[in-house]
């Protein structure tokens, strides 16, 4: 008698990733080691105005996490739990950078297990040190023409440069 194949574990990180920042990779690293496979779902994010397009966002998603091999990054629209499904995802992952963070998740992974209740919620928070790191500051930093090369990966960095102008020099 032959064992079962196991099914590949697949698990789905969502957001808008505008832009995708240090934080968001290190949680994305973390997770590729747990999982077969990592979807990074881009959000089209009707409801937010980005500063990126989605196939900007996207393009730098891709380029800072090309190393990767069993990470994917696709675009997605509606409700996550029906990308989930689609995917064959068994769980959904989420970064939390504090307990503002995690309340809102908290919240979230509730409302989503009442929506598919066979996908989990995993929890992941990024290092200590870029835990401050959110997209909207970076940004806003950014727009200011501050330095935000700890903040971001080249890629993005070079993006964010290329809208707002290189970071001014601090004396």
């Amino acid at each position: 008698m032959s064992m079962p194949v196991p099914a590949r574990r697949i698990a789905v990180y969502s957001g808008t990733f505008d832009p995708l920042t240090l934080g968001h990779e290190d949680v994305v690293r973390r997770a590729a080691g747990l999982f077969d496979e990592l979807v990074l779902a881009v959000a089209m994010a009707h409801h937010k105005k980005t500063l990126f397009s989605l196939d900007e966002r996207i393009a730098m998603a891709r380029a800072a996490l090309a190393g990767l091999p069993n990470v994917r990054v696709e675009p997605f629209d509606g409700l996550i739990m029906d990308f989930c499904r689609e995917q064959g995802a068994c769980a959904v992952l989420r970064g939390v950078r504090n307990v503002t963070d995690f309340d809102y998740e908290a919240q979230m992974a509730a409302m989503n297990r009442k929506l598919l209740p066979s996908v989990e919620t995993v929890f992941l928070l990024p290092q200590a040190e870029l835990q401050c790191i959110s997209s909207t500051l970076v940004r806003e930093i950014s727009k200011l023409g501050g330095d935000i090369a700890a903040m971001v990966s080249a890629p993005v960095a070079a993006e964010l440069a290329r809208l707002h102008g290189p970071a001014r020099v601090q004396c």
